[in-house]
């Protein structure tokens, strides 16, 4: 829904050589303002935005199961299949996986003393290093004092969150809201598209429809396929670990399946820690031959079978261009901009891709 009114604001250079000055001055004026009450909104459009994602996310199963059954009915199985799985990610995996993660903390001593008695020696046998500049004891020690702050960090957050009357009600209205809104967006979602669509200037309709299908083709991609991949590869490694008796498995698989956005960095990264974790744990090197085989086998799911089936090559990023998309968000936006790098530059390169054909075929280029 909001794909039309992004791709109309990167148009604005297109549209405004056919506008009149008064026109363009209107027009100006009103992003200005649209963009000044979305400032003053932004409080309460938390969710809104979740629930548009939500319904953006299942409108494809509704309009498959709308093809079988009611359009009522499809969106009632799609919108508890949604429920299913948030409630499933909020209740289940992230408690465990704050265990883990609390006991990797108290766990991070004893990784030190592996480093400082195996990998610390080997250095100074093979390389002629004397000193490598860490002070192992200390930083043991500041982990000993403060590990138990790493079991609070739910329930201080909660703590803080309870201080606040106002900030419990807001947190009850998003949990009433939230899913209130994502099932009338689903039900609702063709025809709210329909009507944005009828808001368009005859004369551009053809031209930002075009766009917005394209854009809308690699959001897919990425948004649904590519997630669906993250989420396929963590079981897989977390399952696979827990099998071979690998300490933190969910922890390490969780990690290996989130960065497995950029291509062969969720592969090295769970290598790499997973290796780390079981040369700690198991004090020899023959157990990692289960770990290579467990992400082996992932990456062959990736390779053969999971991108291609639900990706596919819909986005098209280069995967220096997504590092690149990514270090830029988090220098530009924080958090948040990690979050959007990877969608605006896939919508960025759809309109980069029609603007070189128009350059192909521009009198400048042609002569």
């Amino acid at each position: 829904m909001l794909l039309f009114g992004v791709v109309k604001l990167i148009e604005y250079h297109t549209i405004q050589t056919h506008m009149t000055e008064s026109n363009r001055w209107f027009f100006l004026a009103g992003l200005l303002i649209a963009a000044g009450v979305v400032y003053l909104l932004s409080p309460v459009l938390t969710p809104f935005l979740i629930a548009t994602f939500l319904a953006y996310m299942g409108d494809p199963l509704v309009d498959q199961l709308d093809k079988k059954v009611s359009r009522g009915l499809s969106v009632l199985i799609v919108f508890s299949l949604l429920s299913t799985v948030v409630l499933a990610l909020t209740f289940i995996i992230l408690p465990m996986v704050e265990r883990q993660l609390i006991n990797f903390v108290r766990a991070i001593p004893n990784y030190i003393d592996w480093f400082q008695n195996t990998i610390v020696p080997w250095f100074m046998a093979n390389l002629g290093v004397s000193d490598i500049g860490l002070d192992l004891e200390s930083i043991k020690a500041q982990v000993k004092e403060h590990w138990s702050k790493a079991g609070g960090v739910a329930a201080g957050f909660i703590s803080t969150v309870s201080k606040s009357g106002l900030a419990i009600v807001g947190w009850a209205v998003n949990i009433v809201l939230i899913p209130v809104l994502t099932f009338y967006m689903l039900r609702d979602w063709d025809i709210l598209v329909a009507r944005i669509r009828e808001l368009i200037p005859r004369r551009y309709e053809s031209n930002l429809v075009q766009l917005a299908l394209e854009s809308d083709l690699v959001l897919s991609a990425f948004l649904r396929g590519q997630l669906m991949v993250m989420l396929a590869l963590g079981t897989i490694y977390s399952i696979g670990l827990w099998i071979v008796g690998v300490d933190f498995s969910l922890l390490i698989g969780m990690l290996a399946g989130v960065v497995s956005f950029v291509p062969y960095l969720g592969f090295i990264v769970g290598i790499f820690v997973a290796g780390i974790a079981t040369l700690v744990q198991f004090q020899d090197v023959f157990h990692l031959i289960p770990v290579l085989i467990v992400f082996g086998v992932g990456q062959l799911f990736e390779s053969f079978l999971l991108t291609p089936w639900l990706v596919g090559d819909k986005i098209g990023l280069h995967p220096v261009a997504v590092i690149f998309a990514v270090l830029a968000g988090g220098q530009l936006f924080g958090f948040f901009g990690i979050l959007l790098a990877l969608p605006v530059a896939a919508v960025i390169m759809v309109l980069l891709r029609h603007a070189h054909e128009r350059y192909l075929s521009s009198r400048f280029y042609q002569g």
